[in-house]
């Protein structure tokens, strides 16, 4: 079964990454990184009823309370900022750059907790921030004298974007604890989907069902809104933390991959320097931090 979870939580990291592609195509034919977020969310909720109905048919009436609810709607919260600013950053630099500085997200956390005492960081924690921070440097090119490859509202959002995710995983977690999973998965959907819907335009999401580009906001919200939520949800539940830290790496490498192969980017060799920079320190200290839990228990 640990083999079977490794391979889901990938499957789930690589759908992911699809998403954020097909995403990044929709805003090049000009829609709005709103409408792709919100159309992200609500066809993740669909799905995810029907697999809720399904699960209800199966194994009876599903376990849901307030508690529940309430950490659910968190975890809403967490989707719909990470949908909103993933987006937004993409079309403020590339897919390949917003995947890597969402991913960026776990070392900030680690300095919210360090700033409110709630963890003392250690030598090599710092040092792991310092080669995160070189790489967001070469990464971004903010380095550059004339003009960055990326705009600073770029960077904020795709960090944000990283701590919205970190909110969703915190939040569901919690729901998952007091109810059922599979009750939580949509109600955090729409509530994702409600918080969107004041920030988008109604004329432009009502006329996407009729637009050309319907197919590929199905496909941004199958894989990025409903699938990969269920392979993650099913796949973490016999997935090692440490494995699920490795293999959560294939999001923004399948983000790059698309970027260059498919939408045409291209990554300059600091970029690419500060890419790996990111991911192997990010990696390593998730690594530690667990290795450190398990030690203390």
């Amino acid at each position: 079964m640990a083999m079977t979870g490794t391979l889901l939580v990938m499957l789930a990291s690589l759908q992911w990454g699809l998403a954020g592609g097909f995403g990044s195509l929709l805003l090049q034919r000009d829609w709005a990184p709103e409408a792709v977020s919100f159309w992200r969310a609500l066809v993740g909720v669909g799905v995810m009823l029907v697999w809720l109905a399904l699960s209800w048919w199966r194994r009876g009436r599903p376990t849901v309370n307030r508690r529940m609810v309430m950490w659910a709607m968190l975890a809403g919260c967490g989707i719909a900022a990470n949908f909103t600013f993933y987006f937004i950053s993409i079309s403020e630099s590339s897919v390949a750059v917003a995947a890597t500085l969402m991913y960026s997200a776990p070392i900030f956390v680690f300095v919210v907790s360090f700033l409110t005492g709630a963890e003392r960081p250690s030598l090599v924690q710092w040092l792991a921030m310092a080669v995160v921070m070189g790489g967001i440097v070469l990464l971004t090119g903010i380095y550059r004298a004339d003009a960055g490859v990326v705009t600073p509202f770029g960077i904020a959002a795709g960090l944000l974007a990283g701590v919205g995710y970190a909110f969703f995983i915190f939040g569901f977690r919690f729901a998952a604890l007091h109810g059922s999973a599979t009750a939580a998965l949509p109600m955090a959907l729409a509530t994702a989907a409600l918080l969107i819907l004041p920030l988008a335009d109604l004329s432009t999401l009502a006329s996407v069902p009729a637009s050309a580009d319907v197919s590929l906001f199905l496909l941004v919200g199958v894989l990025g809104g409903a699938l990969s939520f269920f392979c993650y949800v099913v796949g973490v539940r016999y997935t090692l933390p440490t494995m699920a830290s490795i293999v959560a790496m294939v999001e923004p490498v399948t983000a790059t991959l698309f970027g260059l192969f498919v939408l045409d980017e291209s990554l300059t060799l600091p970029q690419v320097g500060g890419m790996l920079l990111i991911l192997g320190a990010v990696t390593g200290i998730s690594l530690l931090k667990h290795r450190a839990a398990t030690a203390s228990d």
